[in-house]
């Protein structure tokens, strides 16, 4: 039998078998001799010990179309950067360290701004222009009274693994549970089966939407510390710059005090985003200052 691990937890695995349920499994311990463990995500086989109880074993572990570090997962498709347009309002620099985590692991990402019902037009559109400029799908929702782009959200997430994150207080909760009305796999049974009637998440769970289509909800986050990169490579994830680096007198150049520059040149004349561009130098010093072990 063939089904996906959505959730693990000290040392057991539940496993979302389509149209039979969820089975609690232990993982054999062959997987612990080829130092392997599995993921939230993977595709596994399993062996079934008690039908009545859903208990099983995971035998195999399917092979992997990708895996991300942060949060550990297997198996995605894309992300879902949740922000709110207004109460509160986005906290920017946050917003541009998802965007560069998943740029970094090399994840197609849409941001979805939530709360449209009570925000501008004003504020959807300055929203829109940054970030579209900068290549990403910009979605704006209404959680609270599916209006908007709820219908397009659930297109883009048709027949994908899709990974949800975003700070705490911005919606994402309610966006995920509007998403799953009426799905296959109900709130009851994760409850029975995971938390015993809480649904939180403090840890990262996939849930099954339709079909092969799955949303994995994640912590919310108030902080996110950039890793595995200096400082020189942090102008390479942010896409709108490279058009107009060829403009710049010196190779190598930070974009920050140096002279004849394309990028100053072009936020001057309102091609780049202020915002974008004093939350690309406020991250440069952090990088900057990172101490070296």
């Amino acid at each position: 039998m063939q089904g996906k691990i959505i959730k693990g937890i000290a040392g057991f695995y539940y496993v979302h078998v389509e149209d039979l349920g969820i089975y609690e499994c232990k993982a054999k311990g062959i997987f612990r001799k080829d130092n392997t463990k599995p993921l939230v995500g993977d595709d596994v086989r399993l062996e079934i010990l008690d039908d009545d109880e859903k208990k099983g074993n995971i035998t195999e572990i399917l092979p992997r179309k990708s895996s991300l570090i942060r949060p550990a997962v297997a198996n995605v498709d894309q992300a879902l950067v949740i922000f709110a347009i207004v109460k509160p309002s986005p906290n920017f620099n946050l917003l541009d360290r998802f965007l560069i985590m998943m740029e970094q692991q090399k994840l197609p990402c849409i941001i979805c701004f939530n709360k449209k019902d009570i925000a501008s037009d004003e504020d959807c559109e300055k929203l829109k222009e940054t970030y579209e400029n900068c290549g990403y799908q910009v979605l704006f929702v209404s959680a609270h009274e599916e209006e908007g782009g709820m219908e397009e959200l659930k297109a883009l997430l048709h027949g994908k693994t899709t990974t949800v994150a975003g700070p705490s207080g911005v919606g994402k909760s309610s966006l995920v549970n509007r998403l799953q009305s009426g799905v296959c796999m109900e709130t009851g049974e994760i409850s029975k089966k995971i938390e015993r009637g809480k649904h939180t998440t403090r840890h990262s769970q996939l849930i099954a939407l339709e079909g092969n289509t799955y949303i994995m909800d994640t912590p919310g986050f108030s902080s996110l510390s950039l890793f595995d990169m200096e400082k020189e490579d942090l102008q390479g994830y942010y896409p709108e710059f490279a058009e107009h680096e060829k403009n710049c007198r010196f190779g190598g150049c930070s974009h920050i005090s140096e002279p004849i520059c394309g990028i100053k040149d072009a936020l001057a004349e309102g091609k780049i985003s202020k915002t974008r561009y004093e939350n690309y130098v406020l991250l440069y010093e952090e990088l900057k200052g990172k101490k070296k072990y």
